[in-house]
């Protein structure tokens, strides 16, 4: 480009950001009436000086540009030359020249929010946390404060790259300490602050957040999301606070969200009580029905829980939403195997038939194959789980496992072992991998190599307490190292205290080591908490050797009740030789 003609496209853009006013006149009084001349700052000294600026930056002197423009802005108080100037800076990478510009913007023009909001992202940016603190004060308080509240919620947002997370807590508690005091801020306030302290590992400190926000305001929703963020960390103290809280009104998502802290928690029956509530106060929230539904399906409730799932079909059928595409999907593959268990095989098919185009094409497969089996075209089934289309690792992962699933259900466990090994040589060390090749291992009764894959599986994921529950559970259920069992299923239940299977596990290691009075407590409590078919067959079998034979019976039939198929318990009824 020419001297000239650059020189001139750099003109028009100068007098192109003077050409309307900082803040736009008032309209005219009559259409007829002229506009005044309007009175610029702009004149011949300043004008060069705006256009040498800029022409420093184009030709690669962005330093000198800065100088020249941000004394410009200096000259007249103009706020788009100031932010002309803190852009420069940042565009050149100068942090500390930023700062000049945005805090001598703040000083000529006190009033200007922009100048402020620039001044807080510079010095995070910078890690000058400290000197950030009342930039942010000097942010919220000169806003109105009906939008204050929104702007505090932002916060956790705007110091997330702050290295030092307590030290950012620290400082933002100390920064908003005046919007704890003011009735309209204060539990949105408190729950910020909460976030910052759960992020920085300040659990203690945080479980106060979130009770001081909820006693300053019991309808605000946001203490109580915090208070359900800590609740699987922290049950102890969070779990009873949130009972209490849950017995006024909230908001249907939160209350929801409270029974998935249920469930992670093994606290069914108390879960199944919300969604009744959720149900009945709610008949519209859509996702409490789907939930209620799956819930009963696990339990082994088919009729009710057919119910609340058709309810959640009919609330939500016509939705394009993505999200809810993807639960319907849900819903309806839990509707065809709830068919199944009752034996009603169209109705099953027809269910699966109008699954969305979109659904998950593994879980699809998993399930059409699931009836094909039982309506006898096994070669079917298999066909459909060995066609299905993979796109990445994580699908072709899956697809291994529902293959090995379906073999292992159908006891073709050499072809099961086959897949799993298959994928695990072409793939990373993968946890679920790992775990059903154990259970595959197992039905081989090679039982070294599943001992050996599951201590692996401890080293990978010390924290699940499968791995240590499913090596004591085999240990006790071939009655051999029975002290060193009974240890591994200690083990598990520390890492998962209200676990059913778990509980069922350490009631059989007992009644294997002698202990009938203390396998009969557990087990018995371990039914209560989730009735279960193989549980039934265990406390069955403890009951018949203390002699209550009629209890034992009457266990055994609500067993099959609830899994006529289930392996122990009928391998249980054949060993007592049991006819119900």
């Amino acid at each position: 480009m020419k001297f000239w003609f650059r020189l001139a496209v750099i003109s028009s853009c100068v007098l192109s950001a003077w050409a309307q006013p900082a803040t736009p006149a008032a309209p005219p009084a009559t259409p007829a009436a002229e506009n005044p001349a309007q009175k610029s700052a702009l004149d011949a000294v300043l004008f060069y000086q705006l256009l040498l600026g800029e022409l420093n930056v184009r030709s690669g002197s962005p330093g000198s540009g800065f100088s020249l423009i941000l004394d410009a802005a200096r000259k007249t108080n103009d706020p788009r030359l100031f932010q002309r100037a803190v852009d420069l800076a940042l565009q050149s990478r100068s942090g500390d020249a930023a700062l000049q510009a945005a805090q001598a913007w703040k000083k000529a023009i006190p009033q200007a929010t922009e100048a402020n909001r620039y001044v807080l992202q510079i010095l995070l940016a910078l890690n000058k946390v400290d000197e950030a603190g009342q930039a942010l004060t000097d942010s919220i308080r000169e806003l109105p404060e009906v939008e204050q509240s929104m702007a505090i919620a932002s916060v956790p947002r705007v110091f997330s790259r702050v290295q030092d997370k307590q030290m950012a807590a620290d400082t933002v508690e100390k920064a908003l300490a005046f919007a704890l005091k003011q009735s309209s801020t204060a539990a949105t306030t408190w729950t910020t602050i909460g976030r910052m302290r759960r992020d920085s590992g300040q659990l203690p400190l945080a479980i106060e957040a979130a009770r001081q926000g909820h006693a300053a305001d019991a309808k605000a929703s946001a203490p109580l999301i915090l208070a359900l963020s800590l609740a699987n960390s922290t049950p102890a103290e969070m779990s009873p606070f949130l009972a209490q809280a849950m017995q006024g009104d909230v908001q249907p998502p939160l209350r929801l969200g409270y029974v998935r802290h249920l469930i992670g928690q093994a606290q069914q029956a108390q879960a199944l009580h919300e969604l009744k509530r959720l149900n009945a106060e709610h008949p519209t929230f859509s996702e409490a029905w789907l939930v209620h539904g799956l819930m009963l399906q696990e339990n082994s409730q088919w009729s009710e829980a057919e119910k609340k799932l058709h309810q959640y079909v009919q609330l939500v059928q016509s939705s394009q939403d993505k999200d809810e595409q993807a639960r319907l999907s849900e819903a309806l593959m839990a509707l065809a195997q709830i068919a199944q268990r009752l034996g009603q095989l169209n109705q099953a098919a027809q269910w699966l038939s109008q699954v969305p185009a979109a659904a998950d094409p593994i879980k699809l497969a998993s399930r059409q194959a699931d009836l094909l089996s039982q309506q006898g075209r096994s070669e079917e089934a298999r066909q459909v789980l060995a066609q299905i289309k993979t796109t990445n690792t994580e699908q072709a992962i899956r697809k291994a496992l529902v293959q090995s699933v379906w073999l292992r259900d159908n006891k073709r466990f050499d072809e099961a072992y086959t897949v799993v090994k298959q994928a695990m040589n072409a793939n990373a060390p993968n946890s679920e991998l790992l775990s059903e090749l154990a259970m595959v291992t197992e039905k081989l009764k090679r039982f070294d190599e599943m001992e050996s894959l599951l201590r692996e599986l401890m080293q990978l994921k010390p924290q699940d307490p499968h791995a240590f529950n499913a090596l004591g559970y085999s240990l006790a259920d071939r009655n051999v190292r029975l002290d060193e069992a009974r240890q591994l299923i200690m083990k598990a239940l520390k890492l998962s205290p209200n676990d059913a299977y778990i509980q069922d596990s350490l009631g059989w290691v007992a009644f294997r080591q002698g202990q009938l009075s203390e396998a009969r407590d557990i087990l018995q409590a371990a039914y209560k908490a989730r009735p279960d078919a193989e549980i039934a067959a265990h406390l069955g079998e403890v009951l018949w050797s203390m002699g209550q034979q009629k209890e034992a019976q009457a266990i055994w039939r609500e067993g099959l009740l609830l899994k006529a198929d289930n392996e122990t318990l009928v391998e249980t009824l054949k060993r007592f030789d049991f006819k119900p």
